[in-house]
């Protein structure tokens, strides 16, 4: 069994197609999917679907790109929000400073925000972070010496520094179809230096495709392709790193049931 530990079945581009969605996965393989929040606000929509399908589950936060929007929700409202049985993870929150579609300042207080909750639940963070790796590094740093809390630096695109950094503060590496793109050699580097104990794959559908389906519309099926491509990254079989990510999922994603 594989498991698509990112994606956005909320959006736009799978609302006439969630069946065919859940369907399609299951007989690829894919045993389990979790929906993530990017708008706390929206958390209602996410629940709909998670409570529709036994193995979707789903995710409470704001993305970066809204931190601006959702300036100000608190740790203890998240707290809240995670009550519900299939809300299993905090986030996706954190830095991206690629484009401008929120404040460094509103990020990083939502950042910490959702560390402080995922640090009060047990519950894990989904971390975005893109063109930001000294200050997400730095934060993750001051935070964990708060107290440990369990995350994933989702979609990984950073450098080496930052990865073994998450690593050896305990956390883990989500990988996704941009591993299997022919420019991603560094990454490929990356994932095969990496503990096997400490990644996962996802799709972060309804974008980045793998390579065999590049420019069309992604979905957690394709969750598939990205472990071929890191198996033979990591020089094992589909089959080892099927049952390696799947395991790490279930340690990190605990109130998942397996």
């Amino acid at each position: 069994m594989l498991v698509d530990s990112h994606c956005h079945l909320d959006f736009p581009d799978f609302s006439d197609d969630l069946d065919g969605i859940v369907s399609r996965a299951a007989a690829a393989g894919v045993g389990r999917m979790v929906t993530i929040s990017t708008r706390v606000r929206k958390l209602d929509q996410l629940i709909a679907i998670a409570e529709r399908y036994d193995n979707v589950y789903c995710s409470v936060g704001t993305h970066p790109h809204n931190a601006d929007e959702e300036d100000g929700v608190s740790a203890d409202e998240l707290i809240a929000l995670t009550k519900h049985p299939k809300v299993v993870a905090l986030g996706e929150a954190g830095l991206d400073y690629f484009y401008d579609n929120g404040s460094p300042e509103a990020q990083a207080r939502g950042f910490r925000a959702h560390i402080a909750a995922a640090r009060a639940t047990g519950l894990p963070l989904v971390i975005h972070t893109r063109e930001a790796d000294e200050d997400c590094g730095r934060i993750l740093e001051e935070e964990v010496a708060k107290g440990s809390f369990a995350a994933v630096l989702h979609c990984y695109t950073g450098g080496r520094e930052l990865a073994l950094k998450a690593i050896s503060l305990g956390l883990y590496i989500g990988f996704t179809g941009i591993l299997t793109f022919k420019k991603s050699e560094a990454l490929r580097a990356l994932a095969a230096e990496l503990p096997a104990d400490r990644i996962l794959v996802e799709t972060d559908s309804p974008y980045l495709a793998p390579g065999k389906f590049r420019g069309k519309r992604n979905e957690p099926a394709y969750v598939v392709e990205v472990a071929k491509v890191l198996a033979e990254t990591c020089g094992v079989s589909l089959e080892e790193i099927s049952r390696q990510t799947t395991e790490n999922f279930f340690r990190l994603f605990s109130r998942v049931k397996a």
